[in-house]
């Protein structure tokens, strides 16, 4: 058996904001931090986790969070891995809009659509211009993105660096972002297109999954 624990960041400035974040980058709040060391604490109780790397994205919310999270769980030793495939989904002209806004805007039936569904995809946003993304091939770099499309991007990430080493029996910590958790935890759980418009991420509450031999799921708990 080997564990899989995935967190989502505290609270960041635009979610106390009520904003679409997306991949604008944005730091925790005071609370958002608390809640990162929590987090750690709460996983630093797992007797059974020896995690072997630790997996965020590029975006600073997810980064402060995952330091937090390994300083408290005296993770700090471990390798770190960033990547632009963990980012929160694309939000596109979405992005830095307050979200009740966005429902006088484009209606409430729309904006459900889009935050909640797997296939819609919001207005192309502009192209991201931040150094991080240098050396990334701008032709995968999206201006807006479904959840769907988010998975795909996700995908070959998870399964060529983190399931290959749960395949080893190597126990594996991410820390990212409400879409693309959902994303992630969609197909782990083989959930239907239907009812992840219900799946929610809350803010670092650590999700922990024990897996098979076949990264099947045994197990899954959440820890608040």
């Amino acid at each position: 058996m080997v564990k899989l624990v995935l967190v989502r960041h505290g609270e960041s400035t635009a979610n106390s904001a009520n904003i679409y974040t997306g991949w604008n980058d944005v730091a925790l709040t005071k609370k958002g931090r608390m809640q990162a060391e929590n987090a750690g604490q709460l996983i630093n109780q797992l007797a059974d986790f020896k995690p072997t790397r630790l997996h965020t994205s590029i975006l600073s919310r997810a980064i402060e969070t995952a330091n937090i999270i390994a300083d408290v769980s005296n993770f700090l030793y471990l390798p770190i891995t960033k990547t632009w495939r963990l980012n929160e989904r694309n939000y596109g002209k979405l992005r830095g809009l307050n979200k009740d806004l966005s429902r006088q805007i484009y209606g409430e039936q729309q904006i459900l659509k889009w935050r909640r569904g797997f296939y819609a995809v919001p207005p192309k946003g502009k192209p991201i211009i931040d150094r991080r993304y240098h050396n990334c091939d701008f032709a995968h770099l999206p201006q807006a993105e479904s959840l769907y499309q988010t998975q795909q991007r996700l995908l070959p990430y998870y399964y060529n660096q983190i399931a290959s080493r749960l395949a080893k029996a190597e126990d594996q910590l991410v820390v990212a972002h409400g879409s693309s958790l959902r994303a992630l935890i969609k197909q782990l759980e083989k959930i239907t297109d239907q009812e992840i418009v219900n799946l929610e991420v809350p803010n670092a509450e650590p999700i922990v999954y024990t897996l098979d031999d076949q990264l099947e799921i045994i197990d899954k708990k959440i820890l608040s």
